[in-house]
């Protein structure tokens, strides 16, 4: 059975996870849906009862009846790389290529579907509450009045992405930044604004959920730190303990999510409470791995490659 990974050829991280399972010597394919047409292959047909596929990439062929997982990484927008590019044909391949694996009994980490869902942060915050996290008090708003007064009654407050850095232009940073008092928020017209109470931390945490098993780091912020992603706290990511009720949360979360791999963040305050910031559904941890020595590629490779009495043989 092969394990089947949809992403780009710079994502670093994924490479952590091929190291593991080529010294498995688990079968495995990786590709880019961007390069399909192209650089990728695909057939697939229905008969008598069941719709039946091949992948080709880099001088490997894989059938869809000989998939174990798929791990969905950072993958392209389908036929993002052909020589004569349309939304039609990005449309046509997309349906392709996904229609024919979602055909598969082959398990997902994550599943589209389920993928796409949790990149809402609005429904993320719900399901936040439903979990029992804290979650700051945050308002989405393109009336600059309500914006105004939503900085009146729980100032100070943030402003961040609700969508992060745009995709398939430049890299861009988009830094959580604290708003200072007598901000004009006429400018909130011109699009959906994500507003959130601040919270004060001495720490960012960050868990990472993978099938079942949660790897805990923690970083002491800097005096008056906004965004832990950005600037040198002089503190490294270490080992943490995580307390029963997050731990109770995540799977929550997971659970009603339906993913198999997630990674939170949290904002420790100066009373030891957590607070819900997020939960990016393929968020990186190669770094967190760096620095802490958790396993986590090795526990991504043990979920997409051992045998389960459930899959198809």
């Amino acid at each position: 059975m092969t394990v089947l990974i949809l992403t780009s050829p710079q994502d670093v991280t994924a490479d952590m996870v091929v190291d593991k399972l080529q010294a498995r010597g688990v079968p495995l394919v990786r590709l880019d849906p961007a390069d399909l047409p192209g650089e990728v292959d695909l057939s697939a047909e229905y008969v008598r009862g069941d719709f039946h596929g091949y992948l080709s990439a880099q001088g490997r062929m894989v059938s869809s009846r000989a998939l174990r997982s798929i791990w969905m990484r950072r993958p392209g927008e389908p036929a993002a790389h052909a020589p004569e590019r349309s939304d039609w044909l990005g449309a046509e391949t997309a349906q392709a290529l996904y229609g024919m694996l979602y055909s598969t009994t082959a398990r997902w980490m994550n599943h589209p579907r389920q993928a796409a869902q949790a990149r809402h942060k609005p429904w993320q915050l719900r399901l936040a509450h439903h979990s029992g996290f804290a979650v700051p008090p945050t308002v989405i708003t393109t009336f600059p009045r309500v914006a105004e007064e939503f900085a009146a009654t729980y100032g100070p407050v943030v402003v961040k992405s609700l969508s992060g850095p745009p995709r398939g232009g430049p890299p861009v940073e988009l830094p959580t930044t604290l708003l200072g008092p007598g901000t004009d928020f006429t400018g909130v017209a011109a699009g959906p604004t994500l507003l959130q109470q601040y919270v004060p931390k001495r720490a960012d945490l960050r868990v990472t959920y993978v099938g079942g098993r949660l790897f805990t780091a923690r970083k002491s912020s800097a005096p008056g730190q906004v965004d832990g992603r950005y600037g040198d706290t002089g503190h490294p990511w270490q080992p943490a303990e995580v307390p029963d009720r997050i731990v109770r949360g995540v799977r929550d979360y997971t659970d009603m999510a339906g993913l198999a791999y997630a990674a939170f963040d949290f904002a420790e305050d100066e009373e030891g409470l957590w607070w819900f910031l997020e939960c990016n559904q393929g968020g990186q941890f190669g770094f967190v791995e760096a620095e802490t020595g958790q396993p986590i590629a090795e526990a991504v490779a043990s979920w997409l490659a051992p045998h389960h009495p459930s899959e198809r043989t």
